[in-house]
């Protein structure tokens, strides 16, 4: 989301070189939005390697006079082809992997936007649809159109609310969760020094410390264990501009916590929904 080039970009926050080393790494979804106004600088990054990417965008959010934050939403029919055939040629590619509605809109039926969504793969222009920020009705007025490959939504050790009715009905009609902000945008990389301040970042510094690794990496490895703590695939989407923290990400994917690990967390975290869930047989991703 804030790959940019800029007048100073050293080579550990070059933004091709993150997207490069990500590919490198095995990395193979590359996630972004024509709100984020970077798809063609994605589109450089991944020329020539093309077969190695999952490429998934959104269209929806249209900001309005160019001010940070104040957007309309746009989901009407006619608006989906034209945001679709514009993303298309911003990242010069022929098709999208998945394509997303960016945001819910309160003015045009869910229904009439999947429906134009899925004329789109039809013509073979997207090969799956998603959704973010959408409540669980959409989800399930948006399925009954057509199915929907993965949902996008916030979730975190600091932000568990997709856990009270969304979760459940995306386990239910078998959707993918994409949980984006998995450590709390930065917050959950904790400093050492204030561990004592609360529960939760005392227990991810003493847990990163027993796995020699950092907070952050913890909190990403927790979301990483929801997909089989939740019983249906979880795909974290951790944001990063530099190389050095891509690496930091990648490693937590190996990062196995214990049943009582992941209790303590559950237990800490700020928003728990229900009691802590029994885990058996902890493994890494």
């Amino acid at each position: 989301m804030r790959l940019r080039h800029g007048p100073s970009t050293s080579a550990d926050r070059d933004p091709v070189a993150v997207i490069g080393t990500a590919l490198d790494l095995g990395i193979s979804m590359v996630d972004t939005a024509d709100a984020y106004q970077n798809e063609e600088l994605v589109g450089r990054a991944i020329a020539g390697r093309r077969d190695e990417v999952f490429l998934a965008t959104k269209f929806g959010l249209v900001w309005s006079a160019g001010v940070a934050g104040d957007f309309e939403v746009r989901a009407d029919p006619a608006y989906v082809r034209q945001a679709c055939e514009r993303s298309l040629r911003r990242l010069g590619v022929d098709v999208i992997d998945l394509y997303y509605l960016h945001h819910r809109s309160d003015h045009v039926p869910i229904e009439d936007t999947v429906e134009a969504m899925a004329r789109l793969l039809a013509e073979g222009l997207v090969r799956r649809l998603g959704l973010s920020n959408v409540t669980p009705e959409d989800l399930r007025r948006a399925v009954a159109v057509h199915p929907i490959a993965a949902l996008q939504h916030e979730w975190s050790l600091a932000e568990r609310d997709l856990e009270r009715e969304l979760l459940p009905a995306a386990r239910e009609l078998g959707v993918t969760v994409v949980a984006h902000s998995p450590t709390g945008h930065g917050a959950l990389h904790g400093d050492r020094s204030a561990a004592g301040s609360n529960p939760l970042t005392e227990a991810l510094v003493q847990i990163a410390a027993g796995h020699a690794a950092s907070p952050g990496q913890v909190a990403l490895a927790w979301v990483h264990h929801r997909e089989r703590v939740h019983q249906l695939p979880v795909v974290a989407l951790p944001g990063t501009t530099s190389v050095a923290h891509l690496r930091a990400n990648v490693a937590a994917a190996d990062l196995s916590l214990s049943d009582p690990e992941l209790r303590r967390l559950d237990l800490a975290s700020a928003e728990p929904t229900r009691p802590a869930p029994q885990v058996q047989g902890a493994e890494g991703r």
